[in-house]
Formats: structure tokens, sequence, C-alpha cells
């Protein structure tokens, strides 16, 4: 994820919903008890975020800000705080490796390794067309069903280098790669099949 936010050259001078996004903040702040629609921040920034290609320039913080009516600082601590936001610009699409502990026993390293090599980027780097970002993300909740990889909005799962790869490349195609697991799992349900609860109870 960009943690460090953008250069001045990058940011621009103003921000303002879209009258869509308007429609959408309001019913989002609907959901919080009178006076306490600061309750709200996480969701317009996710709001801002998405109008703004993916990440958080200034001028967006600030109009969350002005528009919940919360100092500009509390809305700049939530920004930074939370993995999930981005203060720079990133790819058209956010590839983010998950390479806590369940994922790097299953062989996370070296989908990272590969991911890097197939795409010539780094980790933190975007490709030189723009198409990809590829971010380390810490623990993405999906233990069971490591290794996992968050692209845009979905996950997959029960990857290997192999597997992740071909994801990729039917995104450069403009495909859409089913999420979820990448082998024959329902869910998080075991592999191997149910184990308990075969015999219905009297």
């Amino acid at each position: 994820m960009s943690r460090s936010p953008a250069p001045e050259r990058f940011q621009p001078s103003t921000f303002s919903f879209s009258e869509e996004n308007l429609s959408r903040a309001e019913v989002v702040i609907g959901y919080y008890p009178p006076g306490r629609k600061a309750s709200a921040v996480l969701a317009l920034l996710d709001l801002a975020q998405r109008q703004n290609d993916g990440w958080l320039p200034r001028a967006a913080m600030d109009a969350v800000a002005k528009y919940l009516d919360m100092p500009r600082i509390r809305v700049y601590e939530v920004a930074t705080f939370y993995e999930m936001f981005n203060l720079a610009p990133i790819g058209e699409h956010h590839i983010r490796i998950c390479t806590t502990t369940p994922c790097q026993l299953r062989g996370a390293l070296d989908i990272v390794s590969r991911v890097e090599n197939h795409l010539n980027v780094e980790l933190g780097g975007t490709t030189n067309d723009g198409k990809f970002t590829v971010d380390e993300f810490e623990c993405l909740g999906a233990c069971v069903n490591a290794p996992v990889i968050w692209i845009d909005d979905d996950y997959y799962e029960d990857l290997d280098p192999d597997k992740a790869v071909a994801i990729i490349d039917a995104l450069c195609r403009g495909e859409k790669p089913t999420s979820g697991p990448q082998i024959n799992r329902l869910t998080s349900a075991p592999v191997s099949g149910a184990r308990t609860l075969l015999k219905p109870v009297d």
C-alpha cells in the first residue's frame, strides 16, 4: 500500500464528491445516530478513494473532513492508519500479497518472487504501463485458505506461483478471473471433505 503521501505535484488542488457518491454518503450517514456522523469516516474515505482512481489525495481527505464536520487531522489519522487506503497513485489493478505466517508457510514468498519477476516490478512498485501495483500485506484474515492474494475487491485463495500468474495474465487480457479458492474447495471447507456431523442427530 502507498503509505507515504504523493509528492505535491500529484496532489489535486480540489476534490468534490460526484452526485452519485453524495447520495451514497447520505445513506451511510443515516445509519448512525444524530450527532454521530463522524462514524461514517471510513465509508466516506472509501467512496473518495474509489472516485479518485484508487488513492486519497489530501484534497479528498479535506473534503471528507468538511463534510463530516471533523478536524482534518482526525481524518488524516484514519487514512494513514488503515492499510486499505492509498495515499499516492496506484496502478489500474492493486495486487496485495499476504505474507503473514500461515501464508508464508504455504509458499507466499515463492508467489512474491514469481509475481515480481513476471511483472518486472518489486513490492511497493507499479509496472511501467500503469497496469499493476504490487504490495505486501499483513494478514488478509483468510488463513485457512493460504496463500491468499487480494486484487482490487476480490480474494484469490489456495494459490501457488503458477495460479497467481494465471490470474494476473487473465487481468491483462481484460478478463475477470473467478475469485475465491483456486482449488477444489467450497469456500473455507476442509479440502478432505466433511469429517464430523456426518449422521443426522435424532
